[in-house]
C-alpha cells in the first residue's frame, strides 16, 4: 500500500473522542474532574497525533490507545494546576518585575485575609452610617507619612500619571527635561502617556544637561504645568545638569504653575542610613513643596500594585472628580494590603523588618553569608558525589527600575551537577514545581541567596535530589 493509503488507514483508526472519553472516565483519579476539562484534552492529544500522522513520511505504526490515553492524562494534569503559580527567586533581583515584584509582609496579607472572607466597610462611613469614599481606608496614614495634605490611590503609576496629567493639564503644555522622558517596562514611555492624557510635551535641555532658564524660557499662556520625572531606572554619569526639585517649586511659584514630579519607585525610607545609596523619598518631595507626587506601591515601598498620588488638597479634589478615576480604582483586596503595608511605616525600624523588600534590600553581605552556608549544608547531607557547590561572593540588584548603579554584595551557590551542563541544571529547575529560577555566570548556574526565603530552603534540596535521582548513578 502507498504510503498515502498508509495515512488513511491510521487515520481511520484514531479513537473518537467519546470513547477515549469513557475509558478515562472509569479512571477514579478523574471521576471528578470537570468534563469539559477532559474533551478537551481528548481533542487536543487526537489533534495532535492526526497532525503527526500527516506531516510524516511513512505511516506504518499502529494507533496505540495505551499511549493516546497516557498523553490525555498528562494534558488533564497540567490543564488543572494553576498558572499562575509560586516560584523561588534565585536570581538575586529583589523587585523582579517578571516575578511578581515585591513580596507582601505578612501584615498585609492578614489584612487581605479578613477582608477578602468576609463584607467590609468598602464605601461606607461607619460613623455617619451612609455611603462612603473606599480612598478614606487609607488617605490619613498616607498623609500621616509623606506629610502631604491629601492622598488618593489608583491600580498602578502609569494610571497616576495619566490621570493626574489629563486632569491637571490637558489641552495645555507640560513642560519636562529632555533628559527625564523616560521609557520602562513594557515600552511605557513618558511622552506617549502625556499624549494619551490630551497634553501636550514640551522638551527642554538637553539629553545630559538642562538649567533653570530653559524652564522659565519655555513657559507661555499656554503652559499647564511643570512635571519633573525621577530617572530611577537608569542614569547619566560625566558632564551633567539638572534642575532640582526645590528650583523647580520656585519657579513654578514665580509663574503660578502646578509642580508634579513622578517618582517611579517611591519610597518611605532613606537606604542611606543602612549604607546604601541615598534616593529622593516621597516625604522629601512633599517637603520641597510639590503640588502633587506619583509612585508605586509594588516596587521600593513593598505593597501590592498600586499608582500612588498625595499632594495638594485642592489639585486631589479635581483628580478625584474625573471620570477617569472610577476606570482606574483598585479594589479592597489591593486597599487592604496596602493599609497593612502603610501601617509599618510608622515605624520606620519595624518596616525594614517586616518588610520583605526593605528586609532583602538592606541584609547585610555577612547575613546573606550565613544563609548560604545553611542551604550549602542541607545540599551537603546528600552526600551524592555528582553534586559539587561552589559558594561565591556575587552582586544583587535592587530591580524594579530602581537603584540602576547599586550593586548589593551578596553570597551565591555554585551549582553542578555531573554529566549536566549549567543550561541543562537551570532548565531542569526551572521545569520544577515549585520552579526555580536562578542566574548562570562563567558557565555556572548560581542560587543567589539574597531574594531566597529561608522556608524555601528544604525545596530547593528536594529539587535536586529529585534530578539527580533521574539522571541515574
Amino acid at each position: 500500500m502507498n504510503p498515502i493509503g498508509n495515512k488513511e488507514k491510521q487515520l481511520r483508526k484514531l479513537p473518537g473522542v467519546d470513547r477515549l472519553l469513557e475509558s478515562i472516565r472509569e479512571e477514579p483519579a478523574y471521576s471528578e474532574t470537570p468534563k469539559s476539562v477532559l474533551v478537551e484534552a481528548i481533542r487536543s492529544v487526537i489533534e495532535k497525533t492526526r497532525a503527526r500522522i500527516l506531516q510524516a513520511e511513512t505511516s506504518d505504526n499502529e494507533i496505540d490507545t495505551g499511549l493516546l490515553l497516557s498523553a490525555v492524562r498528562r494534558k488533564i494534569t497540567g490543564a488543572m494546576k494553576p498558572n499562575l503559580k509560586k516560584i523561588i527567586n534565585a536570581t538575586g533581583v529583589v523587585v523582579h518585575t517578571n516575578l511578581g515584584r515585591s513580596l507582601l509582609a505578612e501584615e498585609a496579607m492578614e489584612r487581605v485575609r479578613e477582608v477578602a472572607t468576609g463584607y467590609s466597610n468598602l464605601e461606607f462611613d461607619l460613623e455617619k452610617g451612609r455611603r462612603g469614599l473606599r480612598y478614606s481606608h487609607i488617605e490619613n496614614i498616607l498623609c500621616e507619612i509623606s506629610g502631604a495634605e491629601s492622598a488618593m490611590v489608583v491600580n498602578n503609576n502609569a494610571a497616576a500619571v495619566l490621570l493626574c496629567l489629563e486632569t491637571m493639564a490637558s489641552g495645555k503644555e507640560v513642560i519636562v527635561s529632555r533628559g527625564e522622558l523616560v521609557e520602562i517596562g513594557g515600552s511605557f514611555r513618558i511622552p506617549d502617556v502625556m499624549a494619551k492624557s490630551g497634553c501636550i510635551l514640551k522638551e527642554v535641555g538637553t539629553t545630559n544637561r538642562t538649567h533653570p532658564k530653559d524652564y522659565e524660557e519655555a513657559i507661555h499662556e499656554n503652559t499647564g504645568l511643570l512635571l519633573k520625572v525621577h530617572t530611577s531606572n537608569f542614569a547619566i554619569t560625566g558632564f551633567t545638569s539638572d534642575v532640582s526639585l526645590p528650583e523647580m517649586v520656585k519657579i513654578g511659584r514665580r509663574h503660578n504653575l502646578p509642580v508634579m514630579e513622578d517618582l517611579g519607585s517611591g519610597m518611605f525610607i532613606d537606604f542611606s542610613r543602612y549604607g546604601l545609596t541615598r534616593e529622593p523619598t516621597v516625604q522629601d518631595s512633599i517637603h520641597a513643596g510639590t503640588d502633587i507626587v506619583t509612585f508605586s506601591g509594588d516596587k521600593l515601598l513593598g505593597g501590592p500594585q498600586a499608582g500612588i498620588i498625595v499632594g495638594k488638597k485642592e489639585i486631589m479634589e479635581n483628580i478625584r472628580k474625573n471620570p477617569l478615576t472610577r476606570a482606574l480604582r483598585i479594589d479592597k483586596m489591593t486597599l487592604a494590603a496596602l493599609e497593612g503595608t502603610l501601617r509599618l511605616y510608622r515605624d520606620p525600624k519595624t518596616a525594614v523588618r517586616n518588610i520583605p523588600t526593605l528586609r532583602m534590600i538592606t541584609d547585610s553581605y555577612e547575613q546573606i553569608r550565613q544563609k548560604a552556608d545553611q542551604l550549602a549544608g542541607m545540599l551537603e547531607e546528600q552526600k551524592d558525589s555528582r553534586l559539587t557547590l561552589d559558594r561565591k561572593k556575587i552582586f544583587s540588584k535592587t530591580g524594579g527600575g530602581a537603584l540602576p548603579l547599586l550593586d548589593l554584595p551578596s553570597a551565591g551557590l555554585g551549582i553542578r551537577i555531573q554529566g549536566m551542563t549549567a543550561d541543562g541544571i537551570e532548565k531542569a529547575l526551572r521545569k520544577n514545581d515549585p520552579a526555580i529560577i536562578g542566574r548562570i555566570e562563567d558557565d555556572l548556574f548560581i542560587l543567589d541567596l539574597r531574594t531566597v526565603q529561608h522556608d524555601e530552603f528544604s525545596m530547593i534540596a528536594d529539587a535536586l535530589r529529585l534530578i539527580l535521582a533521574q539522571s541515574g548513578k
